[in-house]
């Protein structure tokens, strides 16, 4: 073989061993690249998801407050209409004690 023939082929070799070399560089990049988007997606819907749920408890404490105030104002509300009936009925039993005492 000729001179010139090694020659160029040795320079095809070491064109190939860089091309090889450029592709694995890429590769890799690309790969970390995807990772960091992956990490990245991961950290967004983490995020996402603990604003959701804190809204939600937010949004469940204030139902439940409101809830709360409701069945409070129920339960005063109930609590007056079975005293006013009470004291009725205490007045009607008093009227009815004095009148059996009245006549024996």
């Amino acid at each position: 073989m000729s001179m010139e023939a090694i020659k160029t082929i040795s320079e095809a070799e070491d064109e190939a061993r860089q091309a090889r070399i450029n592709s694995q560089q890429k590769s890799q990049e690309a790969l970390e690249e995807a990772e960091r988007a992956g990490k990245e997606s991961v950290a967004n819907a983490i995020n996402r998801a603990e604003s959701e749920l804190a809204n939600l408890i937010r949004n469940t404490d204030q139902q439940a407050a409101q809830q709360a105030i409701e069945l409070a104002s129920s339960t005063a509300n109930r609590q007056a209409t079975l005293r006013a009936r009470a004291e009725s009925r205490l007045e009607q039993a008093s009227a009815l004690i004095v009148e059996r005492i009245v006549n024996i």
